[in-house]
């Protein structure tokens, strides 16, 4: 089942109490609302291989990760832009929150209220986790003095008939592999870490509370991370993989993109998103609610 967003697939599993699936992708941030709300099951790690290939830093980076998810990708959140069509190189998130008269209704701003809200309070100087209700309202005032600027709310498509191909858009949120992705369709598609940093995120394969295919769910996430087929998926897609052994079996061009794989001078102001209290998350909603209308 596709969806655009965590929030897109957050309303899916509402919809069901999580009945329907047997492997959920969630990123690091939803583990422990999705455990509170049962709808992952811990991993059997007996019925896994090749964990002694896959980077510890990836299956330790959030609570609970270790025991219930499998790291699948991680990558960071940027701008993707043309570079034929903007007067200046655009390196910062307060070019495209506050856009130049050549950027106004040519921007796509992924529909994503983590992403949305994060990188808008980094474009202000402050961490996309901010639990500062000041640093959040501000946020959501810069958010909605874009909004007349914006063409729409969504994601890029990433085939040849792409609106960031065409010129109609000239930047947009994007995930570092979706960049180079789209970039295939025109060389001038640039893509970039803002100076004040980004989102770094990880998807991990869980297993539904209410998987009826646990077999199979175990033998898909082994299929996927077989070391060849890491690999093959990695190139197709573009995307840094945490599996080691899949990475010897990269070629050079992958291995030394900086898009994929960022050095830690691009990711040094750049952030894991952490999970917010109720009330910080109440807050965030209201404003992106507001957003969204």
């Amino acid at each position: 089942v596709y969806f655009e967003s965590d929030d897109e697939r957050d309303r899916l599993l509402l919809q069901t109490g999580g009945k329907g699936y047997d492997l959920i992708l969630i990123n690091g941030a939803s583990f422990n609302s999705y455990v509170k709300r049962g709808y992952i099951s811990p991993l059997d790690q007996s019925q896994l291989l090749y964990t002694s290939s896959i980077e510890p830093r990836w299956r330790n980076a959030f609570t609970h990760a270790r025991e219930y998810g499998y790291p699948y990708f991680w990558g960071t959140l940027g701008i993707a832009y043309r570079k034929d069509l903007v007067t200046e190189p655009i390196n910062s998130w307060m070019q495209f929150f506050d856009p130049s008269e050549e950027l106004k209704g040519k921007i796509l701003v992924v529909k994503s209220s983590r992403d949305v809200i994060g990188m808008a309070l980094k474009a202000l100087g402050y961490s996309a986790n901010s639990q500062n209700p000041d640093e959040i309202k501000a946020a959501g005032k810069l958010l909605l003095a874009q909004k007349p600027h914006v063409a729409s709310y969504g994601y890029i498509n990433l085939s040849y008939d792409s609106s960031l191909v065409s010129g109609d858009i000239i930047a947009a949120t994007v995930y570092g592999g979706d960049a180079l992705n789209v970039a295939e369709h025109n060389e001038n598609i640039q893509y970039v870490i803002p100076k004040e940093g980004g989102n770094i995120w990880v998807d991990y394969f869980t297993l539904s509370a209410k998987s009826q295919n646990t077999k199979l769910a175990y033998d898909f996430i082994n299929f996927i991370n077989q070391p060849e087929n890491a690999a093959k998926n990695a190139e197709e897609m573009y995307l840094a993989t945490p599996n080691t052994a899949a990475r010897q079996l990269l070629p050079e061009e992958i291995l030394n993109d900086p898009v994929i794989y960022p050095d830690k001078t691009l990711l040094q102001n750049s952030e894991f998103y952490n999970e917010l209290p109720s009330k910080i998350n109440r807050l965030r909603s209201g404003i992106y609610a507001r957003l969204m209308q």
